[in-house]
């Protein structure tokens, strides 16, 4: 399709931001709301890696709150959280590292992911290398108004499919992980992963699209492979360029999201079909639930075991 035609279907706009409230056909993006909580849910408990274990120690978490010193997302401010494994200090060898968008989310230790808590009783089990966390929340612009300046600035850093979000982890956020653990981390793309729920799904795929010596591995939870900013074209380039080095988790159910800006069901599979037709190294859990973290919280110690193998 050339530009002109492109532009003249408004295909280069927002439908959420020229419309955020707007009601087509009798439909509405506000009915993502009916995915949040399904009566598949039910099926779904944290995985027991979750647990506490009275044998092992709990890993260090250190708050950084109101981190405002970004250059790539300038004017912005977040909270961040860095993990650290009890006994780091003993671990000869560079540790590795996962990225966690929405990070609140999975740290919650009262939450379907305990990612902390998983990542402690793998990593004391052997069955991971010693990893670093960093959970990383989308900033909120400096005089940001409400709820929806909030869900913008997370869409534009999430959502675009530029590469703006791997510079900022890069750029930002990496050198001031190290500088806090005082330790280098792992450089291998095999040994860093990037994980997120929704659009911290593909804005997870897209940071490892972009930067794969960076990013090497990939968790996508119920991803926004759908038509918010581009998101939808995923298919196609998977298949149309070459093969990456990747890893790739994909996780959704029958009851994700079906809006107007897409299916996430079937967006989910749809991606699961181009990474197997490009010969990708992936992983694909359909399930019965909906948009939440319960099903790939279930899968989470089972996930990460098969990331890094």
């Amino acid at each position: 399709m050339d530009i002109e035609t492109y532009r003249r279907h408004g295909l280069h706009r927002n439908f959420n931001e020229v419309n955020p409230d707007g009601v087509v056909n009798g439909r509405a993006n506000a009915e993502i709301a009916n995915a949040i909580d399904t009566p598949g849910d039910a099926h779904y408990h944290p995985c027991p890696e979750a647990s506490k274990r009275p044998d092992v120690a709990d890993g260090t978490v250190r708050s950084i709150r109101g981190y405002t010193a970004s250059t790539v997302f300038p004017n912005s401010r977040r909270d961040m959280w860095i993990y650290t494994p009890a006994g780091l200090e003993r671990h000869r060898d560079p540790p590795g590292l996962i990225v966690f968008n929405d990070g609140a989310f999975y740290l919650d230790r009262n939450g379907p992911a305990r990612a902390t808590r998983v990542l402690d009783n793998l990593i004391a089990a052997g069955e991971l290398d010693a990893l670093v966390g960093v959970f990383v929340m989308p900033g909120a612009r400096q005089g940001a108004k409400g709820e929806r300046d909030r869900r913008d600035q997370r869409s534009v850093e999430y959502d675009s499919m530029t590469d703006d979000y791997a510079c900022f982890l890069a750029e930002d956020v990496l050198p001031l992980v190290e500088e806090t653990v005082g330790r280098r981390l792992a450089t291998e793309p095999a040994r860093r992963a990037i994980c997120g729920i929704s659009s911290g799904g593909i804005c997870a795929f897209n940071a490892a699209w972009h930067r794969p010596e960076a990013f090497g591995r990939v968790i996508s939870h119920c991803g926004s492979f759908t038509a918010i900013r581009g998101g939808h074209n995923y298919p196609y380039l998977v298949r149309s360029t070459p093969r990456k080095p990747l890893r790739v988790f994909l996780q959704s159910g029958a009851a994700d999201a079906n809006i107007i800006l897409g299916s996430w069901p079937l967006a989910n599979q749809e991606m699961a079909a181009a990474l197997d037709f490009a010969g990708y190294d992936y992983r694909f859990e359909f399930g019965i639930g909906g948009h939440n973290l319960r099903h790939g919280g279930a899968l989470f110690a089972d996930t990460l075991r098969w990331l890094f193998a």
